[in-house]
Parts: C-alpha cells; structure tokens; sequence
C-alpha cells in the first residue's frame, strides 16, 4: 500500500478521535485556568497567604487537568477503569507510606482555613513559643528574638493547647525600692517613663502598681504592652529610663542585705561523746 494512501487511512480511521482528544484536553486546560481563578478569588476571602493560595490553586488545576487527559485517553479506546483502579491502588500504597508526609498535609490545611493564628502573631504551642513567620503546607515557622528558627510540623499544632498572644504583648518589668520611698512618686515616676516610650501602646493601657512587698523592699511592677517586634528594643529602653529617672529623683535601689547565722560551737565534752 503506498503512504500517501496509508497515511489517508490512518487519517480517517483515528482523525475524529485525535481531533476528539485535542478538543477534550483544549476545553480541559481552559477549565483548568478557569476553576484556579474561581479558587483563588474564593480563597483571597478567607485571606490566606499568597504561597499557600497560589499552592492550592494549582494543585486544583492540576486535578483539572488530569480529569481532562483521562477522557481524552478514553477516545483512543484506553479503559478508565482499570486506570482509575491502578490510580487508586498507587496512591494507597504512597499514602500509607508518606503517612507522616500526608497528616502534616492535613494538618497545614486545617490551619489555614481555621486561621487559630496568623503570620506576624506571637505563639506558645507543645513547649515553644516564638513569632510565626511562614505557615507552610507541612510546617510552620518561628523565629525567636535571637533570629533562630524553629520549624514544627504542622501535625504537632493541630489538637494541642495554642497560647496566641496576637500581635502584641505585655512586658513585665519589676522594680525593687526601698520601703521608705514614697509610692505616690515612684508610680508617677514609672508612669511618666512608661507613656514616654514610643513604643509603648495606649490601648491596652499600661498597668503599674505595687506588685509584692519583700523584706528588701517595695517591687513595683511595670507591665506596657507593645508590638511583637518591639518587645526586645522596648524592654532595654525601658529598664534604661526607669534607672536614670529613678536616679535623677533620688529613689535608690535598697541596700543589698545578708543574712548570716552564728551557730554555737560545741563543747569539748560533747565533741568527745560524739
């Protein structure tokens, strides 16, 4: 048989089925574009963050995309089921061995669409504490003051007790006067300073008053709330006006005090019975 009319049989005998496929897996990829950009208005909603949104939009296309080429393999005569069946039977086995891999993906997806913290926030979860920088699909980041990084699985997160202290915080400063300072001036001392400091915040207001009273003196408490990012710098600027101040005013810090206990020795008498 010659090409040229070889090449005409093959043309009439598969042309409807690879013109068939082509339409399929065309109609497939504008589906595809189109479903991702419904899902990334509806997740721009829940305002999750823009590497985990554009994550799951194209995990949704390529699902999309994937539903395309199996019907277009359909038009050449390819059985489905089989396929869909060897899909399954694949993707069991690899769940069961990426069980770990799987639940962290679980894990990161109910906390983005549960939002119990956000990046920015300051966290206390299974023993650690730190500034959440990313929440990834596996992991979640934080940063402690220092700059280290401690990255948790996110199924480590996910039914533990969360401490969120948002997006700031109260320090707890501690000051210790001699019991014959006089309060009233020490408090409007404290106060001034603290309302001073830019980066102190007005709402919530800051809370200082006497905190305990020692035998070595008067511990007056101090506790502003500030930014996350501002607890390091705000506490050292703190703790340097309330010294100068405190200074400037004459109230001092109280005299150290020591204890020290004289025993009797004992007799010789005694020494000897022993």
């Amino acid at each position: 048989m010659p090409a040229k009319q070889l090449i005409i049989d093959l043309a009439i005998r598969y042309g409807f089925q690879v013109f068939g496929a082509l339409v399929i897996l065309g109609g497939g990829f504008v589906l595809a574009w189109w479903v991702g950009s419904m899902t990334d208005r509806a997740l721009q909603r829940w305002a999750l963050e823009p590497p985990m949104r554009k994550l799951i939009v194209r995990v949704v296309r390529m699902v999309v995309l994937l539903f395309a080429v199996v019907v277009a393999l359909d038009k050449f005569g390819f059985q489905i089921a089989p396929l869909v069946a060897g899909i399954g039977v694949a993707g069991l086995g690899i769940g069961i061995a990426l069980q770990g891999v799987l639940s962290n993906m679980v894990a990161g997806l109910t906390i983005i669409f549960t939002k119990p913290f956000r990046v920015g926030e300051y966290i206390e979860i299974v023993g650690i504490h730190g500034d959440v920088a990313a929440i990834e699909l596996f992991s979640t980041t934080l940063v402690h003051t220092d700059r280290s990084r401690i990255i948790v699985p996110n199924r480590k997160i996910v039914g533990e007790i969360l401490h969120n202290f948002g997006t700031v915080r109260q320090l707890h400063l501690a000051l210790v006067v001699p019991h014959a300072s006089d309060l009233t001036g020490v408090l409007a001392v404290a106060h001034d300073v603290v309302t001073a400091n830019r980066r102190v915040l007005d709402d919530p207001a800051p809370v200082i008053g006497i905190a305990q009273i020692e035998a070595a003196g008067i511990r007056i408490g101090v506790n502003p709330w500030v930014r996350v990012a501002d607890v390091s710098d705000a506490e050292a600027e703190l703790y340097k006006a309330l010294a100068e101040r405190f200074r400037a005013a004459g109230i001092d810090a109280p005299p150290l005090r020591h204890e020290v206990r004289v025993l009797d020795a004992p007799s010789a008498a005694t020494a000897r019975l022993a």
